[in-house]
């Protein structure tokens, strides 16, 4: 790599036990000065050496965003108002995955969020009404609320606070953000939970004690039979309950210990008992065994899907006037009246004045602030104990927590999320908010199975976790695993062997054979790698097969015919759809698959016939999906199917620097073309300035790529270096102009954010009365006036997670002293990644950046997926020939 070398030399190793002479963000220490305007970067040089001295590159108060808080459900740190993460990109879903740095309390551009002191009006209100006010989730006012892009702005505890689905600075809170104190049980910290359980599992609840008690009576059936055998008990109770929400809840078949307990306390609640308290607190006495198997249900076709999705429909003018009077009544803005009409429904009136914690169905609406409303609707009775509270607290808790990327819970986090938040009985409010259906129970299995007889302790079972989770989660996790088994179930290897067989040489053979061969296949490797599925797709074609190549982002040109996965879902690219809403195709590729999520994925598979072949390829090593779910990383770890590791390396110094950091090492790389380059910088300022310079003059002039061939990654949207700082200075350098349109003039590179989960770059062509007319890579589009400030930002500079799936020529990865404690391995490999033929990085975080390269890893999601999809395969294995 090389450095500046107006900024450093290139650094010659001193004496053993000796820092290396000046170079990176060294020299930036030392004070060297900056290049003078228009020079090209120069001279070889390595990242900065884990002996180098520290630097402070910011200041104290600078932050890298001011995205909404998300809670997480693995692990809690006490919250610090004065030292609240900033705003960052998160989607995913995504308040944006990648958190912000800490930032003085005050600090920032949005207003901090009330204390409980404060009036209902100040307390609740509505997101996404600019910069100088609290904007959270997946607020319409700055959709990029998940990783690809979807912002979603907060302002806690008198500063800037960011936390996100996925992101590396994410201190991994479940769904508790240490709201300001005061309110009606508002914590004052964010609660200390259990450690993680196994790869990708989350948090582990406490086991359960076994006792030796079985039953004899209870059919011998192998572990994998009653695990498929409870799988179709529990599935057929989703259904039901789907189809009529008052149907009775019944006790699973396969349940032990304390999740046998919570199912037994839902029994007695229905049939008007007074459940027992103390589920989550005592050990069971007589755990139960499995049940006989039910017949195998015959296999529900997927249900036809539109061709495409229909624009939600505006609430009547009634119910939304009826919300705004009940709004007023309670203190808060009228600006959540048509909000809280669609969220609600048209009995949404009725419901605020039932239960004002309904106001929590909101995005960006906290406790505090239902607190403060609901205190002001129904006066001393608005309790920290109220019933209803519990209840609406349970569902944001785990709505949050999908943000975060979990699809379930287990039980003593939430327990533990709702003590901090005043709950004064959680485990009986979590017991009632199962009774009444809000919530699914299920449970996880914890080691090995426990073989009859082990010991001396006949019908001894496995230990069990406990899992709560919502009903959409829980059904496409359902019909995602199912999906899945009955792509790899149903085929039959149709096809001429032979012509398989020979169509299996050069790129992509071993994917080629495999495809031959299964209906579902896992592929893996880097961006040299996406050559192998573009070679199956050209063997498969000329083999008569109809195919489909699908990507997260628009695909290269290479790939002809390729779609977006939005795309062919809301079927405005791609094939038909037969009479069952499936595509008319015999191979479906997808590219980026990390990206996709639970929701997304199932429907996804759902919509792929019978006997047909999918490739599931993508990089594991980048990040993940903005929304609820790990599918990709769950399929790799449940080894339910073939999977096909790329041997193809990535090319070149930015080759070598990438696969290194994947393996968390931020290796020295011989760079003679200037193909990496290190700029060090001391502050945020100089870091936008020296951004601006490489973007407008140094990159162009030295590697003759446009400026709009050069990408600005960084890590968050708000602070003096992130993508509001600097993309405000790039358009002046490179598109000046009056910004009459909602800040926007012809010519502006933008990124339009359509939904949570999709960050779409283009240009803005022209502004009329109809919106702002854009260009990307689908076709001219136009955003009305009314979505522009919610669905559109500028575009030279973007987040990692808007990048992902994409490259450019050329990019400035800029990390300002303040971005540290949003880097993570997964962060700098996605950032570095989108460089085809230069990477300049702006560096001001001196031994954070090789720290976070080899310690900082993705964090855990807790997620259902892996286990069923093994259960599955054990049981199909099992089966007679």
């Amino acid at each position: 790599m090389s450095t500046d070398r107006h900024a450093a030399e290139p650094a010659s190793p001193g004496p053993q036990g000796e820092a290396p002479k000046a170079t990176g963000p060294a020299a930036a220490a030392a004070g060297a000065p900056g290049p003078a305007p228009g020079e090209p970067p120069t001279a070889a040089t390595a990242p900065p050496s884990p002996e180098a001295p520290a630097v402070a590159a910011a200041d104290a108060g600078a932050e890298a965003g001011d995205d909404a808080p998300v809670p997480e459900a693995a692990t809690a740190e006490a919250a610090e108002p004065a030292a609240a993460p900033a705003d960052t990109d998160t989607g995913a879903g995504t308040a944006d995955p990648e958190d912000g740095p800490a930032a003085p309390a005050g600090a920032g551009d949005d207003t901090a969020e009330p204390d409980s002191s404060s009036g209902p009006a100040e307390a609740a209100a509505p997101a996404g009404t600019g910069d100088g006010s609290a904007e959270a989730g997946d607020e319409p006012a700055e959709a990029e609320s998940r990783s690809d892009g979807t912002e979603a702005d907060a302002a806690r505890g008198g500063g800037d606070d960011a936390e996100a689905a996925d992101g590396s600075a994410d201190t991994g809170e479940v769904g508790t953000e240490a709201d300001a104190a005061g309110g009606a049980g508002g914590p004052a910290a964010k609660p200390m939970l259990s450690e993680r359980g196994g790869e990708g599992e989350g948090p582990a609840g406490p086991e359960p004690t076994p006792t030796a008690e079985g039953d004899a009576a209870a059919p011998q059936l192998s572990e994998a039979q009653a695990e498929l055998a409870a799988q179709r008990v529990e599935r057929d109770r989703i259904a039901r309950r789907k189809a009529q929400r008052q149907a009775p809840v019944e006790a699973g078949a396969k349940l032990s210990g304390t999740a046998a307990d919570l199912l037994a306390a839902v029994r007695a609640v229905e049939s008007g008992e007074k459940p027992s308290p103390r589920y989550f607190d005592e050990a069971p006495t007589a755990p139960r065994r499995p049940a006989p198997a039910p017949a195998p249900s015959p296999a529900t076709p997927p249900r036809p899907r539109p061709a495409a999705a229909a624009a939600p429909a505006a609430p009547p003018a009634a119910s939304v006037e009826a919300v705004r009077a009940v709004l007023a009544r309670g203190g808060a803005p009228e600006q959540l009246a048509a909000p809280a009409a669609s969220a609600l429904g048209e009995t949404a009136a009725e419901e605020l004045v039932e239960n004002p914690w309904r106001l929590l169905a909101l995005a960006g609406i906290r406790p505090t602030q239902a607190d403060s409303f609901a205190r002001a609707l129904l006066g001393p009775a608005a309790g920290p104990g109220d019933e209803r509270r519990a209840a609406a607290l349970v569902g944001w808790l785990l709505e949050q927590a999908a943000v975060k990327g979990h699809t379930a819970l287990d039980a003593p986090t939430l327990e533990s999320a709702l003590a901090q938040y005043g709950v004064p009985q959680p485990a009986e409010a979590l017991e009632q908010a199962v009774a009444e259906g809000l919530v699914l129970v299920f449970h996880e299995p914890l080691g090995a199975p426990v073989a009859d007889g082990e010991e001396g302790e006949e019908g001894e079972e496995q230990p069990v976790r406990v899992l709560m989770g919502l009903e959409a989660y829980a059904l496409a996790e359902e019909s995602l695993a199912d999906g899945l088994a009955r792509l790899a179930g149903t085929f039959t290897g149709v096809g001429d062997a032979a012509a398989w067989q020979e169509a299996a040489t050069g790129t992509g053979a071993d994917l080629i054979r495999a495809v031959a061969a299964h209906g579902l296949v896992v592929h893996t490797g880097g961006e040299a790698a996406r050559a192998e599925p573009l070679a199956l797709l050209e063997a498969a074609g000329k083999l008569g097969l109809r195919t489909c190549l699908a990507a997260h982002a628009p695909a290269p040109a290479t790939a002809r015919g390729a779609v977006t996965v939005a795309g062919l879902l809301a079927g405005t690219e791609g094939p038909e759809r037969n009479a069952d809403g499936q595509f008319a195709l015999d191979l479906l590729v997808v590219l980026d698959a990390p990206q996709l999520d639970v929701e997304s994925a199932a429907e996804l598979v759902e919509s792929v016939p019978d006997g047909a072949r999918l490739v599931l390829s993508g990089d594991p090593a980048v990040l993940g999906s903005a929304g609820p779910g790990r599918v990709f990383a769950d399929v790799l770890a449940a080894r339910a199917c073939p999977q096909v590791v790329s041997r193809i390396p990535d090319p070149g110094p930015l080759g070598e620097l990438v696969s290194g950091i994947g393996i968390g090492e931020l290796n020295q790389v011989e760079a003679p073309g200037k193909e990496v380059v290190i700029v060090p910088v001391r502050d945020a300022g100089e870091a936008v300035h020296r951004t601006v310079q490489l973007v407008a003059e140094s990159v162009p002039r030295a590697f003759g790529i446009a400026a709009d061939g050069i990408q600005v990654i960084t890590p968050g949207h708000g602070g003096p270096a992130g993508t509001r700082a600097l993309n405000a200075a790039l358009k002046e350098r490179l598109n000046p102009g009056p910004a009459r349109f909602d800040g926007f003039d012809p010519g502006d590179r933008i990124v339009h954010v359509p939904s949570p989960g999709r960050a779409v770059p283009g240009r803005v062509v022209s502004a009329d009365a109809q919106g702002l007319h854009l260009e990307t890579a689908g076709g001219r589009i136009v955003v009305p006036k009314e979505q522009v400030a919610a669905q559109v930002r500028h575009g030279w500079a973007v987040t990692a997670h808007q990048a992902v799936g994409m490259r450019w020529p050329a990019v400035v990865a800029v990390l300002p002293g303040d971005a540290a404690p949003a880097l993570s391995r997964d962060w700098v490999y996605t950032a570095f990644g989108r460089a085809e033929r230069h990477l300049s990085v702006v560096h001001g975080v001196d031994q954070a950046l090789p720290r976070a390269v080899a310690e900082v890893l993705p964090k855990p999601r807790t997620t259902r997926l892996a286990g069923l999809l093994r259960t599955l395969a054990a049981a199909a294995g099992e089966q007679p020939e």
